[in-house]
């Protein structure tokens, strides 16, 4: 079976990348499919690649919208598919595809590519993915990038770990302080657009939100 792209040429290329995850199974009508499509869209029109796991629902939203705002920016739209006992089918969306058959290997290779990491709403999976890319921040394994959590979904959440866990000091603040919450579109492109300012002036590596 042919893969789409040529993934490692392009893992060759020095790119600001921001990693989006979120549930497979959001459909078209609804508002977070909506606002991650104008969210991609905008990154692509910005010159940013754009990755997904490949799938259905937010990956889908993701990937078709960057294409639609890469034309003039040829900026590359990713899928990092998984191979599942019913086989998730990749969207029409995404340009450069690796597959992979443990999980592990997976969030791996989003770490590996990401410059920035948002996380709309989701289930089990989007969970995994949000802790995972927190974990592996907390304990340095990979360079500082802010993860933006989006909709009110999150809410709930970053309220018990600030009242159950930092309180309790299982983590640090600094730690807690690693997450973003926006409400909106304008607040998740503010913070995505200062970590590719810092990431141009070869900053990267010391990520600050400076508005």
């Amino acid at each position: 079976m042919k893969l789409r792209g040529d993934f490692k040429k392009e893992l060759e290329r020095k790119r600001f990348r921001v990693s989006i995850f979120g549930s497979a199974r959001i459909k078209k009508n609804d508002k977070n499919y909506k606002l991650v499509h104008e969210l991609a869209k905008m990154l692509g029109a910005r010159g940013i690649d754009v990755i997904t796991g490949g799938g259905p629902g937010i990956m889908e939203a993701a990937n078709t919208g960057h294409n639609a705002g890469s034309q003039k920016t040829h900026a590359k739209s990713f899928g990092l598919n998984i191979y599942l006992p019913h086989e998730q089918k990749l969207n029409e969306g995404v340009q450069v595809e690796k597959r992979f058959r443990r999980f592990s290997q997976r969030l791996d290779n989003f770490m590996l590519l990401s410059n920035a990491v948002v996380v709309a709403e989701g289930g089990v999976g989007t969970l995994l993915e949000l802790l995972y890319t927190w974990q592996v921040l907390q304990v340095k394994h990979i360079q500082y990038i802010p993860i933006i959590l989006v909709g009110k979904q999150w809410v709930g959440l970053l309220e018990w770990l600030r009242d159950e866990p930092l309180r309790r000091g299982y983590f640090d603040k600094r730690d807690f302080q690693l997450l973003f919450h926006a409400e909106n579109l304008k607040e998740v492109l503010k913070i995505i657009d200062a970590a590719h300012d810092q990431y141009r002036s070869g900053n990267g590596h010391d990520f600050v939100l400076r508005y």
